[in-house]
């Protein structure tokens, strides 16, 4: 993925950030990562930089018109690849749209694969021709002498080291004009080591001290240190493959070609080269190309993949519809809208790619210490190297073999992959989950919640309330009433006002367009119709304009029911009350005690009445309700809540909940993801589900759970092998072979979290 657009102001400053998500080649281990990051984040205009190595991503904020070409040169001078963002279709307007391309590490483990069983074919005489001398049924039988043998082994394996073997030495060699160290550098110097002493004593034995024809050659360690090392990257790369199954699902969601007309004409064209207001014909069980408008026909279509829900929705002239979803019956003509990076789909699928080339704080530890490991690995290795020769009766052979062990079971790939790779599997279940997560920093944070503090409407209710109730307070009748307000409400995009001008529609009146309107943050709308003033709203909002309200005895039935009421006036007097009801979400009570369950405090906040939202409450399951907030006062309610040492989640639609969530340690917006919460909230919950929220806590548990495992086996891993062998307890080809399969297990270890399950699938 490539420009993710514009990010925020760089430090309150007002300057317009943008991310890039960089495809990294060459990277090996922790220290590569430290090194890619302090060479981005010294070109001018970059605002922070961070690198992930399971990913093989850096993810950099760049402020303005920064260079990407000094970007570029600033990560090959460190001596490492990078992909640069590039757009691959135009629109009319001149801008740029890219397509969703595919994430994975096919390529990586290809080419592995190949260099892999290059090696096995080559290193497998080695080891046979090493060990079948030496065993006493063919010692005398074996038609070569030690010293012909002995040549043929530096025959066949040079090739093992000239090509298979020859990413370390290159990498080693980078590392070198860079006046630095890696990964690579372990290794080559490692098996360098076994195999120059092993060409020197067959073709200089006297050199050596060693007669012609002497056994002591180690060309076997130096081929089969290659190879187990080859098999554990292409076991790793495999892994990671697997990691990023979410993305490749995703984009899967995408067809490969759409029907289009143009100049009159109908083709199919790649989805990559739909311009935005393109037509696009859609026929019954096709999948939508991209997000478009429907102009022609009608149909329903399965939009589960955004929203989890299973029932299908009628579209027809004048709706929107989304890329990715699956038309069903009838067939659709489209006007394209949003294309390529810029559709929900494109959205969804850059943020789960940027969630998992994130960096989670606990990964600043690792970065301390991959900053040193490996200049401090070959000093030990050299210590070991230098006290073993000093010891009575060890031959230089035997100190060298330590030597190359101590080099080999350091590398710290397992390290370096402990934290991004259970990041990686973890926000890629939540995507299947329909949990979006931001970053790694978000999941992280979000194990330490312990109060949610839920918005009502659309969050635990289902956000679509209904007339329940209409009681005229002076002349008018309940249709005069109705109107009136509907009237008044016709702008509003608010879930009340909607639930009035559907049941006015309903009952088929008439109503009159505003000359003028103006909401009133959580208190209701002010318009003037024909000349004549009329709010709708709470209490709160007639009360500021001294309109009297009707007594105690008439609206307390209304609000004991748990309705939501909505007062009527026109030029300053009271004309009737709407009553509105509300249902709450499926599931929702069970969701809340769940949370309880947990040990997580739930509080319900909204700036409904005190009766309405108590009983929504307790129809929900929710002991603590703080109502009567208005939404610009939601933020101060949870600094409360912070300053009493609290670590606070908001859960609410998004848009509405802003400031609120803004505030929040952890923001999850409800919804559909199509939106602007997707941009701004931590998590996203795709599915219109309490269970989301319960989910979203129990993976970051888990997927912290995982790191913790990780860390801890990677760094016992290496506090323990290095000192054993650097006694001599282990030998060349037994590190390599644990050093191999250390990354890998880090790797499956993290794929585990796979098995994860969905609360409310249990």
């Amino acid at each position: 993925m490539n420009d993710a657009g514009e990010k925020g102001n760089a430090a309150g400053t007002g300057r317009i950030v943008k991310k890039l998500v960089l495809p990294v080649q060459g990277m090996t281990c922790a220290s590569c990562v430290l090194r890619v990051e302090r060479a981005l984040q010294a070109v001018e205009g970059v605002d922070s930089a961070a690198v992930n190595l399971a990913s093989q991503k850096a993810t950099v904020d760049v402020v303005g018109d920064t260079d990407l070409a000094a970007l570029e040169k600033a990560v090959r001078s460190a001596g490492y690849g990078v992909t640069l963002p590039r757009s691959d279709a135009s629109t009319e307007d001149g801008r740029t749209h890219e397509t969703i391309a595919p994430a994975g590490f096919d390529a990586e483990a290809r080419a592995l694969r190949r260099d892999l069983l290059l090696a096995v074919a080559l290193a497998l005489p080695v080891m046979l021709l090493s060990m079948l001398p030496m065993l006493p049924g063919v010692r005398a039988s074996w038609p070569l002498g030690m010293a012909e043998t002995n040549a043929l082994l530096l025959v066949l394996t040079t090739p093992v080291l000239l090509f298979p073997g020859r990413r370390f030495y290159a990498g080693a060699l980078t590392m070198l004009r860079h006046g630095t160290a890696d990964m690579n550098t372990l290794v080559a110097v490692g098996t360098g080591a076994a195999y120059a002493y092993s060409t020197v004593a067959v073709l200089f034995p006297q050199w050596l001290g060693l007669e012609p024809g002497h056994m002591e050659v180690y060309f076997d360690t130096a081929a089969t240190i290659i190879t187990l090392i080859l098999l554990g990257r292409w076991l790793e790369a495999r892994a990671k493959g697997r990691a990023t199954d979410a993305i490749r699902k995703l984009i899967g969601l995408q067809p490969r070609t759409a029907r289009v007309i143009r100049n009159g004409e109908e083709m199919e064209v790649p989805t990559g080269d739909v311009r935005r207001g393109d037509r696009v014909l859609v026929r019954p069980g096709d999948r939508i190309p991209v997000d478009g408008t429907v102009i022609a026909g009608a149909s329903s279509v399965d939009e589960s993949m955004i929203s989890g829900e299973p029932l299908p929705v009628e579209k027809g002239v004048g709706d929107s519809a989304v890329g990715g979803t699956v038309n069903q019956e009838g067939s659709l003509t489209l006007e394209a809208t949003a294309v390529g990076a810029d559709t929900v789909l494109g959205h969804i699928v850059r943020m789960v790619d940027e969630a998992q080339g994130s960096k989670a704080p606990v990964q600043k530890l690792v970065d301390r210490i991959a900053s040193v490991f490996v200049p401090v690995v070959i000093l030990l290795a050299v210590l070991t190297f230098i006290v073993w020769m000093l010891l009575p009766g060890v031959t230089f052979t035997t100190a060298m073999l330590h030597f190359i062990a101590v080099l080999i079971i350091a590398c710290p790939c397992a390290l370096g992959l402990a934290t991004p790779a259970a990041i990686m599997v973890g926000v890629g279940v939540g995507a299947d989950l329909g949990i979006l997560i931001k970053d790694a920093e978000s999941l992280e944070r979000a194990k330490t919640v312990d109060t949610v503090v839920l918005d009502k409407t659309g969050t635990v209710t289902e956000g679509r309330p209904s007339v329940a109730a209409i009681v005229p307070h002076g002349e008018m009748t309940q249709e005069q009433v109705l109107t009136l307000a509907a009237s008044a409400e016709t702008p509003s995009e608010h879930p009340l006002g909607t639930a009035v001008l559907r049941e006015a529609r309903a009952r088929g009146l008439s109503l009159r367009t505003p000359d003028s309107f103006q909401y009133e943050p959580g208190a209701g709308v002010t318009a003037f119709i024909d000349g004549d003033a009329v709010q709708v709203g709470n209490a709160a909002l007639l009360e500021s304009y001294a309109v009297k309200l009707p007594g105690e005895e008439t609206l307390q039935p209304l609000r004991a029911a748990g309705n939501t009421l909505l007062h009527v006036a026109v030029n300053g007097r009271l004309a009737g009350t709407l009553a509105l009801a509300d249902r709450v979400r499926a599931r929702s009570s069970e969701a809340v005690a769940t949370l309880r369950r947990h040990g997580i405090d739930v509080i319900m906040l909204t700036g409904d009445t005190e009766d309405a939202a108590r009983d929504m409450a307790r129809r929900a399951g929710i002991e603590k309700v703080i109502a009567g907030v208005r939404p610009a006062d939601k933020a101060e309610e949870l600094r409360r809540l912070q300053d009493s040492g609290r670590c606070v989640a908001m859960v609410g639609d998004g848009i509405n909940d802003a400031p609120a969530l803004a505030r929040a340690d952890v923001s999850i917006a409800m919804g559909s993801g199509t939106d602007i919460a997707m941009e701004t909230a931590d998590i996203t919950l795709m599915h219109s589900d309490l269970f989301g929220v319960v989910d979203a806590m129990a993976l970051s548990r888990r997927t912290l759970g995982k790191i913790r495992q990780n860390l801890f086996w990677a760094f016992i891993y290496n506090v323990t092998g290095i000192p054993l062998a650097a006694l001599g307890l282990l030998s060349p080809m037994v590190a390599a072979a644990a050093m191999a399969f250390s990354s890998v297990s880090v790797v499956s270890n993290s794929l585990l979290l796979r098995r994860f399950r969905a609360a409310s699938s249990r």
